[in-house]
């Protein structure tokens, strides 16, 4: 199969040829139909911080249609559209059972979505209704990671929400706070191109980060917020967030900074607030998203700005790493 693979920090990544994937037991294969670009797959192959291993197929926004099927599977068959989580725990241990895969100390990674075929683990799959596309099928990891961040927020009917960045994680927690009950959410960027789009997926206005941004903030909420979730993941932004809560507020943090991040204790403690990361999905959360476009509620297919083939994903890596104009990149790697 063809595949775009992570070869080191500071190189381009390289479409070259790899073996086919066959599915183990309680496995399948699917056919790669897309998958998305996440801000991680930048940030985890700078050579800033912590990256991924070189030499590693990426990629874990993805859908596809199941094309082989391992021995003891029961729950999906070939020709089935699918998405999964892309981790896999044993099933068994304390935080499996509490749903968290990912923590799993035996968890096995399932990514690789920038390539033809991709095993992934039938326990961890949820099928595509038929009125959902493969598009919408590799915006439910991203939907999820905001709906988990929203969940265990648990926000009061009513409470006041600010959103710190417009990537598709903010605009992901965007729409869960709107649709799960905030009195008023406000989505907030340093930079104005994506206003229309947090509008439309729920947020009642949108403020422009920066030089008194506090006042902004302040007038289009009607109030200091609630909660604020920190969903850009860089450095500076925790603290920003904890500056612009309320006293006695939440913040959750979204955003996956792997540098190093100076938070100043004192004022969080002065004014009580609640500090709260968010890591990552559970199965019935990827349902739950899955479900809650299939009934209708597709206004996420707007973050999608661009399709490209596999052999534009490389150019594409760069060109994400500097200004750009896109908001969420699908690679069809069969373009």
């Amino acid at each position: 199969m063809r595949a775009a693979v992570f070869k080191e920090a500071g190189k381009p990544w390289v479409v070259e040829q790899r073996p086919d994937p066959t599915p183990g037991e309680g496995e399948a294969v699917i056919k790669v139909g897309r998958c998305g670009i996440c801000g991680t797959d930048l940030n985890m192959t700078s050579g800033k911080g912590y990256d991924f291993p070189c030499d590693t197929i990426l990629g874990h926004e993805f859908s596809g249609e199941v094309v082989a099927i391992g021995k003891g599977v029961s729950t999906l068959k070939i020709g089935d559209r699918v998405t999964a989580l892309p981790a896999a725990g044993c099933g068994t241990c304390e935080v499996c059972r509490a749903g968290q895969v990912v923590m799993c100390p035996n968890m096995s990674p399932y990514s690789g979505g920038y390539a033809e075929y991709l095993r992934i683990a039938e326990r961890v799959a949820v099928k595509l209704p038929d009125a959902l596309s493969l598009n919408d099928g590799a915006l439910v990891e991203p939907l999820a990671v905001g709906l988990h961040g929203v969940r265990l927020a648990n926000v009061p009917l009513g409470s006041k929400v600010l959103v710190l960045g417009a990537g598709a994680v903010g605009l992901a927690a965007t729409f869960w706070s709107k649709r799960l009950g905030a009195g008023r959410v406000v989505a907030a960027s340093r930079s104005e191109r994506r206003r229309d789009i947090a509008l439309a997926l729920g947020a009642d206005d949108f403020v422009q980060t920066g030089e008194g941004e506090m006042e902004r903030v302040v007038a289009a909420l009607g109030g200091m917020p609630d909660y604020v979730f920190e969903a850009a993941g860089a450095v500076g932004m925790l603290q920003q967030s904890i500056n612009l809560v309320k006293p006695n507020g939440h913040v959750i943090s979204l955003g996956f900074c792997m540098a190093p991040d100076p938070v100043v204790p004192g004022i969080s403690t002065f004014k009580q607030v609640k500090l709260t990361f968010s890591m990552a999905w559970t199965v019935p959360e990827f349902q739950y998203a899955v479900d809650t476009m299939d009934a209708g509620h597709v206004e996420p297919r707007q973050m999608i700005t661009s399709n490209i083939g596999l052999d534009a994903l490389p150019d594409m890596i760069e060109k994400l790493r500097g200004s750009h104009d896109e908001t969420k990149v699908h690679v069809d790697p069969f373009a």
